[in-house]
């Protein structure tokens, strides 16, 4: 089997790095191209893949094609490699905004496609990927790009009109968690704390709590009834942060980034 990424930053590098970790693939079933030969050279030797700068040589005969490059690329990439593309190839695109009939109408014929979204915890292998499926796939190519994706992960298959919710939600959210983890360290610090203990035990506390929520099956507002003790210290900073409109803004963002990414 040939994997091959056009596109070798930092999405690409989780996603490699998480097919090797759980022995998927073999390094040399691994191909990519990049836009520099620094890049190229800098994954050749962290992983042992073939990687080069010329994409149209990288797509030839691959069997399952990521296309790891920013959206506004898209047009100029698919165009260098669109004749190198077989038709039993399975091109798997990460970019945000880029439906599969603009991707299929760059192409200029049909092509065995799948659109997902990952997010950038993929790169300590705690991704959450959502997938739409092409109706050129077949089910047993579905099931074994699952299990290239699940492999930094989970992946959830979702009808294409929710992608760019998806993009609010998960694609684009850990930065929305990386403030609110910041903020967090940032008030311990002003209260004395060392900032390296503030960030890690911010940082455990939203992992802690992202698990009661995974694991329990319990809704948010009940495990966070479950902290708020009747005149406690908890309930006091609840209040601040409904007083300060913090589920408000958290909402508006995602809108935001939802309507972003349908007019991408």
């Amino acid at each position: 089997m040939k994997i091959t990424f056009i596109g070798l930053g930092n999405m690409a590098d989780a996603m490699i790095g998480g097919m090797l970790k759980q022995n998927l693939i073999k390094s040399e079933e691994i191909s990519g191209s990049s836009k520099t030969e620094v890049t190229a050279a800098k994954m050749r030797e962290k992983y042992g893949i073939c990687a080069g700068t010329d994409n149209r040589a990288a797509a030839s005969g691959a069997d399952y094609l990521f296309l790891a490059v920013k959206p506004v690329c898209f047009p100029e990439v698919i165009g260098e490699i669109q004749d190198a593309v077989g038709e039993n190839t399975v091109v798997i695109s990460i970019a945000a905004g880029q439906t599969m009939a603009r991707i299929e109408e760059l192409f200029g014929h049909p092509v065995k496609l799948l659109r997902c979204m990952p997010n950038t915890p993929a790169l300590v292998g705690a991704g959450c990927t959502a997938c739409t499926r092409g109706a050129l796939v077949t089910d047993e190519e579905a099931l074994q790009a699952e299990k290239l994706l699940s492999s930094f992960g989970t992946v959830s298959f979702v009808p294409e009109t929710l992608m760019d919710a998806v993009v609010g939600v998960s694609g684009s959210s850990p930065a929305y968690v990386f403030l609110f983890i910041e903020a967090m360290a940032d008030a311990a610090v002003e209260a004395g704390m060392p900032r390296k203990q503030a960030c890690e035990m911010a940082a455990q506390s939203v992992l802690g709590s992202a698990k009661m929520v995974l694991e329990t099956g319990m809704h948010p507002a009940q495990l966070k009834d479950m902290v708020c003790s009747p005149g406690g210290t908890t309930i006091a900073a609840v209040r601040v942060l409904e007083e300060k409109g913090l589920r408000g803004a958290v909402m508006d963002a995602v809108k935001a980034c939802v309507e972003k990414s349908r007019n991408m």
